[in-house]
């Protein structure tokens, strides 16, 4: 089947102009020509992420549009197999990497993300192999920094370090994400004052109220009609909920569960967002691997099945007025992805009360962090 994959993912890749991949190779373009990079849009949409993003596609903007989005879309793949990898390790899965990664392929949020060209499997694979060598006692950081360099939403993985105890680690990320941006605004001063001062908190660039957005704002605007409609009030979701993410998170850090943490502290990190794109839910990968672990086949396949089938497409949307309002069940199905990712929270967040100092879902962890050791201690058997 991978086969198969690939080689529509190449097809795929020759034939198709995928729109995000267009705006990031342009944004390598625009980066040193002042402000253009945020003050005009590129191939008719804005650019959105960190100057040190731009900064990345630099040298991928001296490559032909085409040449340059095959070997994007194939590292894209293989970022994807280093996620599973990771993630098969932490959890002691003996799956064949071959047929995790193909069932990975057909998720939503990673077919989207090669659909547009998307950067999250990369920031995905990077932030899970920093979180691996945590949990073998190893040195961390460098990849965690340069997520968040790339796209503010890894931070939370540097505040999970901190509250967690890794100070060391934190520091790492900290000090690799100061470099990365001093080095893009080195490059281009007055884009990034542009974007630090202004646009990195501006989300009315990107359409807010489109079912794409499966945030807690996002829903919130959906229901309540419009943007202007959500008051001050709102300010307190994002923050109790970073703050039980992460406290849950940071227990299960305390247990050398680094999977369970990882898993959590990414979908806090959808859950605080106010944009968060279908395709942003690639911590679908290690939430399904958690849930495998503790031996829930059936939430297993169900959750697989939800973020397979996608049904938040089939509600109305783009604009339809059933968009807009409390429906009850099509309003749940429009956010499946949210209402999801909040039941893995409160089931972290129970499971928690289940699980003695130093066990792993309640059951007695292995003596040290050694990766043998975890293999040796769990077996998973289902993806």
């Amino acid at each position: 089947m991978l086969v198969l994959q690939m080689v529509g993912v190449l097809v795929f890749a020759v034939t198709y102009d995928s729109l995000d991949f267009h705006i990031y190779w342009e944004g390598g373009h625009a980066l040193t020509d002042g402000t253009r990079l945020y003050s005009e849009q590129l191939v008719a949409h804005w650019f959105t992420n960190t100057p040190f993003m731009a900064a990345v596609f630099v040298p991928v903007g001296a490559i032909p549009l085409g040449a340059a989005r095959v070997i994007w879309q194939v590292a894209s793949v293989a970022a994807l197999a280093l996620a599973c990898v990771n993630t098969m390790r932490m959890a002691g899965s003996r799956v064949a990497v071959c047929a995790v990664v193909a069932m990975a392929l057909m998720l939503q949020p990673m077919w989207q993300s090669i659909f547009l060209g998307q950067v999250n499997m990369f920031l995905l694979a990077m932030v899970l192999i920093d979180v691996r060598r945590l949990s073998a006692g190893r040195f961390a950081g460098v990849g965690i920094g340069v997520a968040a360099a790339i796209k503010l939403t890894p931070a939370i993985f540097v505040v999970l370090l901190l509250v967690s105890g890794r100070i060391k680690a934190a520091m790492t990320a900290c000090a690799t994400f100061l470099v990365c941006s001093g080095f893009a605004h080195f490059v281009a001063p007055d884009a990034s004052r542009l974007y630090w001062r202004h646009i990195f908190y501006d989300t009315s660039r990107v359409g807010v109220p489109y079912i794409s957005n499966q945030s807690p704002y996002g829903a919130a605007v959906r229901i309540l009609g419009d943007v202007e409609h959500v008051g001050s009030w709102y300010a307190f979701v994002p923050l109790v909920l970073g703050v039980v993410g992460l406290a849950v998170a940071a227990a299960w850090a305390r247990k050398d569960d680094w999977l369970g943490a990882a898993a959590v502290a990414g979908v806090t990190g959808l859950l605080v967002s106010p944009i968060s794109w279908a395709h942003h839910w690639v911590w679908v990968l290690p939430v399904l691997f958690v849930l495998a672990r503790n031996g829930h086949r059936v939430a297993v396949g169900c959750g697989y099945a939800l973020f397979v089938l996608s049904p938040l497409w089939w509600t109305p949307h783009g604009g339809h007025p059933r968009q807009y309002g409390f429906h009850w069940g099509l309003t749940l199905v429009a956010n499946c992805y949210l209402v999801a990712g909040l039941c893995f929270l409160a089931y972290m967040a129970v499971r928690l009360r289940g699980a003695g100092a130093g066990d792993r879902d309640g059951r007695p962890g292995p003596a040290t962090n050694a990766e043998s050791d975890v293999s040796k201690r769990v077996a998973v058997t289902s993806f």
